[in-house]
């Protein structure tokens, strides 16, 4: 995979104007596979580049392996070009809200007569319906879409802490692409591709709405939800660490019971299967923390991994970038921060999770500089030293 020529969409070309997450990150995830992304900022220049606080890793994240052209789309002349690269394009990506695209004419229904191989995708709120002139966020869609209701206590609706629907439905936009470009393979002609944050969130707790089909009884937010399994459960141990556990099978009970001693509790006939121990549940958990309670979480981690049982230490964001997992797999790449107070420095990013013939995508390019590629990109397109200097003084285009 060091070969940038040997990943699967090597020789694709995609055309990106999108900010924040949702876009970026199907942008990002055809960069990863081998294309090349060409992201088109404003003049001023992306602006999550400069968010702070849980904003800030959205840019670096998400913005790798892609090249960047600065431009003002609002004059002829940045649209000639822009129209320029499009025709040597196989994909647009866009995320920004309904009707902007179409206001400076670069929406699908004003491109398809003119490049009718082109692929279009379009990340939004919502997909074409009553909300779709909503404004969405993902926490907007947590909210209306169920997930927030399931991940918090009962009468405290909760979103889950990270950017769960952006990210997802800008995954799922990439797999939009990918089914399109194979289409293209035997009809000749590209499509429109839309994704959704809300449609997303409802694919998310699809299963809790088939749990309702099938029980008749709404599912019950995490927190005071009936358990499928007995013991599966974040458990507070010696010098107030805690630790998730879990025994899910019969055969797991035994070998927990065996493990830790707990002859009594295997003898049980009342806890002989899992149905009976979630029945059990008021009395066994409680129960089961009484006897562990004195065990530190390093012994409990070797106990159950020693035992092919489940656990998890209850970890940190910021601890992965120690994961010993991570390193030993090269699950984290050495990316340069292009923008903030530590602009310059390396920093470890994680890569897409899957391997090609053993071997992970690898970040062949860091995170642009805003309008990096624009002189490159100007001359690879055909305009002579000259132009480029007078749209640079004229501001149509600009550089870092």
């Amino acid at each position: 995979m060091s070969d940038p020529t040997n990943l699967p969409y090597a020789g694709v070309r995609v055309i990106e104007f999108t900010h924040m997450v949702m876009g970026p990150t199907c942008g990002m995830v055809l960069a990863d596979l081998g294309a090349d992304v060409i992201k088109i900022e404003p003049l001023e220049g992306d602006k999550t580049r400069n968010l702070v606080g849980s904003g800030s890793g959205f840019f670096p994240m998400f913005n790798r392996n892609k090249k960047s052209l600065k431009i003002d789309l609002h004059t002829q002349q940045g649209k000639d070009i822009v129209h320029k690269l499009i025709a040597t394009a196989d994909v647009v990506v866009e995320n920004f809200k309904p009707g902007a695209m179409a206001k400076i004419g670069l929406d699908y229904h004003s491109l398809k007569t003119q490049y009718p191989r082109l692929i279009y995708v379009s990340h939004k709120g919502f997909l074409p319906g009553p909300y779709e002139h909503r404004t969405a966020l993902d926490e907007v869609v947590q909210m209306m879409g169920g997930l927030a209701y399931m991940t918090g206590p009962e009468d405290r609706p909760l979103r889950a802490g990270t950017s769960i629907n952006d990210i997802m439905g800008g995954v799922f936009g990439a797999v939009g692409v990918l089914a399109a470009l194979k289409q293209r393979e035997i009809t000749g002609l590209g499509q429109e591709i839309q994704s959704a944050l809300f449609e997303n969130n409802i694919f998310l707790v699809g299963q809790h709405m088939m749990q309702y089909a099938i029980t008749g009884k709404a599912a019950k937010p995490m927190p005071n939800r009936i358990s499928a399994w007995a013991i599966y459960d974040v458990f507070e141990v010696a010098q107030a660490e805690k630790i998730f556990l879990a025994v899910v099978t019969d055969s797991q009970w035994q070998v927990f019971c065996q493990a830790f001693g707990f002859t009594d509790l295997q003898e049980d006939i009342t806890l002989a299967t899992n149905t009976l121990r979630v029945q059990a549940r008021p009395r066994l958990i409680p129960e089961i923390h009484q006897r562990i309670k004195d065990f530190s979480a390093e012994y409990l981690s070797q106990m159950f991994e020693t035992h092919g049982l489940p656990f998890a230490p209850i970890t940190r964001p910021d601890q992965l970038f120690e994961d010993p997992h991570l390193l030993a797999t090269q699950g984290l790449a050495p990316i340069q921060m292009t923008d903030g107070p530590n602009a310059g420095q390396t920093t470890y990013t994680p890569l897409l999770p899957i391997t090609m013939n053993g071997q992970r995508l690898p970040v062949r390019e860091n995170p642009p500089h805003s309008g990096e590629h624009t002189e490159q990109i100007l001359q690879e397109l055909g305009y002579p030293p000259e132009q480029i200097t007078q749209y640079l003084a004229n501001g149509i285009i600009g550089i870092q």
